[in-house]
């Protein structure tokens, strides 16, 4: 470990003020400036799982100065090498100036560990801002109580405009385009910039008509190596930008462009700020393609997406194993309709979730089963266990050519192909509020105990083989509009209606309502199922399986066969029920899970070792 005079040499005393004030000097004798953190601060974010923000103080020994640290460069603050008292290299960095203020945005920051940690080298004092002449120096040094560089308003007067010196280690492929600015650098304080970034999501044009106005706007999604922004244009913005920017390609953008706050409702990205493209805005294609990274995700695994709150936004990646027919739905408050198509993907985490995704997404989409498929700005829902819905902000790609695909795609083709997938189940959803338990029972168990006597009914776990699922009547049509799923009558004249929705459809959406029998080593229980386990056990949804009864019976009744002899640990809840007058139990699946043989056989062992003798 070295001691404090060591440590003092290897910082770069005056680079800071090199950074601000003179770049020349500094790319001659501070190449790669070393600077002592004398602070790191979390700041508090007002959107729900944004990626966490640090501010750190940097000191040269002679001056120290505020900083933001990229979240690309998190990893040094949450792998504990950065901490207060480090040595550090700037090896990455964007100077600032916002009212007057010095900000140093950290893009990329080395740790030192072999020097150490010291408490404040020197007694620096704020960096003091020369340009404008009408600020005067600021005398105030580091202490040990509040943030660093809070001086009294009496030493310093805001400058009215911003001002920063040139980037570093940003690449550019023109001439004109000196002044790189990183993403996460912009904020309202900025005056005259540019950005080079790659469209990672391009809208679709919407249009709006109210009262008093109407009007179209489109939106895209920008990514550099600090961050990503939402950019949105209205109107005659829309009419000049839109054919320009296409998906996947690289542009550089420069104000005028107004930066606001983020209206979160209408975004997935983690910024707290977003664009809004003035009828001065320039954007011109790069010439350099390869620059600016790719889209950014940050996946969830398909079995931790159970632990994530409700309406959360997430990325996922994912084998798909299953994909229905694009249908359409009607909205219930708008009555609008609107096309939709359901995935099944599963990864490496043996689960499976289903993913709903819409619009011209759903109506394009065509990759085949088992291709990989990474989706970007996912919302959780909780209907029949956990689902996810790709919100319109949301992105899909078909095979990226990104390290989690290739990773993912080797492992299906050397072994998940013949996994057996677990859901996400539904009990938590349904029993939560009275705190049931759902302890596993045989049959025997189930029928011994007068399970489903209770009034309000009664929760277990059943490890079982279905035997026989009844193939008279497998599915119901079901009315279209969203959250409805009411039964719809034929018309006779080429129209299905829903009485409760006072709608008609061209056609129904069909959903399963099985009747099944299963088995184990006790005992028969008939079951009952609706349409998310129904697919499950089926392999498919109810349109396509009664689209095969109507042109292929023999190919659907295999596919009933096929379901048979197949295990699986049920979710139930058994519950009186009344029948033509007589009361009997009815047992019906929450959810169903394929058995993890792997665990299966733990547990086993476990079990085994107790009747061990010592």
């Amino acid at each position: 470990m070295a001691d404090i005079a060591q440590a003092q040499e290897q910082i770069t005393q005056g680079a800071l003020d090199a950074i601000f004030n003179d770049p020349e000097r500094l790319e001659m004798n501070y190449p790669v400036p070393v600077c002592q953190c004398v602070q790191i601060k979390t700041l508090a974010s007002n959107q729900e799982n944004a990626p966490e923000r640090y501010r750190l103080v940097l000191s040269d020994v002679f001056n120290f100065v505020q900083c933001m640290l990229a979240t690309q460069a998190n990893h040094v603050v949450h792998d504990g090498k950065l901490k207060r008292g480090s040595i550090v290299r700037l090896k990455q960095f964007q100077a600032n100036c916002v009212k007057g203020k010095r900000i140093l945005i950290i893009l990329d920051i080395e740790v030192i560990e072999s020097l150490g940690e010291f408490d404040k080298i020197g007694e620096p004092v704020a960096l003091t801002v020369r340009e404008e002449g009408n600020v005067k120096p600021s005398n105030s040094t580091i202490t040990g109580a509040g943030f660093y560089g809070k001086s009294s308003t009496n030493n310093t007067e805001p400058l009215k405009q911003e001002s920063s010196a040139p980037p570093r280690k940003v690449p550019t492929s023109s001439s004109s385009h000196t002044n790189i600015y990183p993403i996460e650098g912009l904020s309202p304080y900025a005056h005259k910039w540019t950005i080079k970034a790659r469209v990672t999501k391009k809208s679709d044009i919407r249009t709006w008509q109210k009262q008093s106005s109407e009007g179209k706007l489109f939106s895209v999604n920008l990514l550099d190596d600090s961050g990503e922004i939402k950019a949105t244009g209205f109107n005659d913005q829309c009419d000049q930008l839109y054919e320009i920017f296409q998906e996947g390609s690289v542009y550089y953008v420069s104000s005028p462009c107004k930066v606001q706050l983020a209206k979160k409702q209408y975004s997935t990205l983690s910024n707290d700020y977003e664009l809004l493209f003035d009828k001065d805005t320039a954007v011109e294609k790069a010439e350099d393609q390869e620059s600016a990274p790719q889209i950014r995700y940050s996946f969830s695994t398909i079995a931790d997406i159970q632990n994530v709150e409700k309406d959360s936004i997430i990325d996922v990646i994912g084998v798909l194993k299953d994909v229905s027919e694009c249908t359409q739905i009607i909205g219930k408050t708008t009555q609008k309709s609107f096309d939709k198509r359901e995935l099944s993907i599963v990864d490496d985490s043996c689960y499976m979730i289903r993913i709903t995704i819409w619009g011209k997404t759903a109506i394009t989409f065509d990759a085949s089963p088992e291709s990989v498929v990474a989706l970007k700005g996912c919302k959780v829902g909780d209907y029949g266990g956990r689902s996810l819905s790709l919100l319109a902000a949301g992105s899909l790609c078909v095979d990226p050519d990104i390290a989690e695909a290739h990773k993912l795609k080797g492992w299906y083709d050397s072994q998940g192909r013949r996994e057996n997938f677990a859901t996400h189940t539904s009990l938590v959803a349904a029993g939560s509020e009275g705190g049931r338990r759902s302890d596993l029972k045989t049959i025997s168990q189930i029928r011994d105990e007068n399970l489903g006597m209770s009034e309000s009914g009664d929760y277990f776990s059943l490890k079982a083989t279905i035997i026989y699922i009844k193939q008279d009547n497998p599915s119901y049509p079901a009315c279209r509009t969203e959250g409805c799923n009411k039964k719809v009558n034929d018309m006779g004249d080429g129209s299905w209606r829903c009485e409760k929705c006072d709608v008609s459809h061209p056609c129904p959406e069909y959903r399963y309502i099985l009747s099944l029998n299963v088995t184990d080593h006790t005992g028969l229980l008939w079951l009952n199922c609706f349409d998310d386990v129904g697919r499950i056990l089926m392999g498919m949804d109810a349109n396509k399986l009664m689209e095969l009864r109507e042109n292929d019976p023999p190919a659907s009744e295999k596919l009933f066969e096929m379901a048979n002899c197949k295990t699986f640990t049920f979710k139930v809840r058994a519950k009186m029920d009344s029948y033509q007058d007589q009361q009997r139990i009815r047992y019906q699946i929450i959810s169903a899970t394929a058995i993890n043989y792997v665990q299966e056989a733990n547990k086993l062992f476990e079990m085994i070792k107790l009747y061990r003798i010592e």
